[in-house]
């Protein structure tokens, strides 16, 4: 079953929280090619959110060829996902740089976080 945890008191949308959570999963292997993802009732209902709002997020990831859906299957993760993987990696590098700029900004000694890795 696919664990999707929502946010409420962020300001990052819902359909949001959900696209990144299943890119998330997919870069780290969790999900993987051809795996079957729930449809959109299923986890409208398992959510307790409005199906619109998965559907949007579902549409969103079409769009950026994670997931594709095949009438009367369901829903899938590609086959390829390589450019997820990448594209999700430079992102997390990303989150990564601006959280160590911010602790040196506060004072944190760089050599502290040499230490972690």
């Amino acid at each position: 079953m696919l664990m999707i945890n929502l946010d409420y008191q962020t300001r990052t949308p819902i359909y949001e929280q959900i696209v990144n959570q299943i890119e998330r999963y997919v870069a780290l292997g969790i999900l993987n090619p051809k795996d079957q993802i729930p449809s959109i009732r299923e986890l409208a209902g398992t959510l307790g959110i409005n199906p619109n709002t998965v559907k949007k997020a579902y549409d969103f990831l079409e769009q950026k060829n994670i997931i594709t859906t095949i009438s009367t299957k369901g829903t899938f993760i590609q086959e390829k996902i390589e450019g997820v993987i990448l594209s999700k990696k430079k992102s997390m590098l990303k989150e990564i740089s601006s959280k160590i700029e911010e602790y040196k900004k506060i004072g944190g000694d760089i050599e502290d976080i040499k230490k972690l890795l």
